[in-house]
């Protein structure tokens, strides 16, 4: 067995595996949401940390930004399920305040990159994965505490970004003429994207039959919405990426590199979904 065929064995056990993970964890129960994500979002500010601590003019405290963003998804949880007031932020902004004084004393030559990078763990990385919480709990009159876990909304994002992903990959192998981001991505056209987004949005018609929340129209301009923005989200990691000059975040999903590899799209995808839903409560 070739090189190659071994690494497409991998890639494809490691696909098949993260999927069912992530299905799986989403759908069972709240529990296993939270838990499920609060491991993710450990694990990819882990990873960003680490990543932008190779550079000789970046030192971020990994281990107290790990847990800041672990606690930040928590804390969300508990206040969009109500089972925690507001005061449950407090500690998450102490840590906040903590990581930027403590440059005071460190005497670092680059104080304002380590601020930056720390930053952005928090940010970039750890914020999207927390604003999960807000799809995932919906208004519910019939729950004694006002919310019912709604996990369809939260895996509609993802399936629409593995759809849009698939239906790119197979349109812009078959059309792939004019490239979309050539700077950054090379390997991406308008031909993949529009491709991929109407994969979507077929997929986003699926979700409409099985699940009420939102009609058909709705469905269709979350699907859309989570396209153009998971799109973003991808060149966003490649711009990171290429500035840190390295190939892969990390190796820890096995033929297909680090957790921010997987999770580039949504990062974007997933506050802009949050944003779009707000948006149709007040329309």
């Amino acid at each position: 067995m070739t090189d190659k065929i071994k690494n497409l064995c991998l890639r494809t056990a490691t696909g098949i595996a993260f999927v069912t993970v992530l299905v799986g964890g989403i759908l069972w129960s709240n529990v296993t949401f939270t838990l499920l994500f609060a491991v993710i979002t450990g694990l990819s500010v882990w990873e960003f940390c680490q990543v932008v601590n190779r550079r000789a003019d970046v030192q971020t405290n990994a281990v107290i930004c790990t847990v800041a963003g672990i606690y930040l998804f928590l804390a969300v949880s508990g206040f969009c399920s109500n089972l925690t007031p507001s005061g449950v932020f407090i500690p998450y902004l102490l840590s906040v305040v903590y990581l930027l004084v403590s440059e005071l004393y460190l005497k670092s030559e680059h104080a304002l990159n380590n601020w930056a990078y720390t930053m952005m763990s928090q940010m970039y990385v750890a914020l999207p994965f927390a604003s999960l919480n807000i799809l995932a709990y919906q208004p519910e009159a019939s729950y004694s505490i006002g919310v019912a876990y709604a996990g369809m909304l939260p895996l509609s994002v993802f399936v629409f970004l593995w759809a849009s992903d698939s239906g790119a990959y197979c349109f812009g192998s078959l059309f792939g003429r004019h490239k979309l981001f050539p700077r950054i991505s090379p390997n991406k056209s308008w031909e993949g994207s529009v491709g991929g987004g109407l994969v979507a949005v077929a997929a986003s018609q699926i979700f409409a039959c099985f699940e009420p929340s939102l009609d058909r129209w709705e469905w269709l301009g979350l699907a859309l919405t989570v396209v153009i923005f998971g799109t973003w989200g991808d060149l966003v990691e490649s711009l990171l990426k290429r500035q840190l000059q390295i190939k892969d975040s990390g190796n820890i999903l096995p033929g297909h590199g680090g957790m921010l590899d997987r999770f580039d799209s949504s990062l974007l995808a997933i506050p802009a979904s949050v944003i779009y839903l707000y948006t149709l409560t007040l329309l």
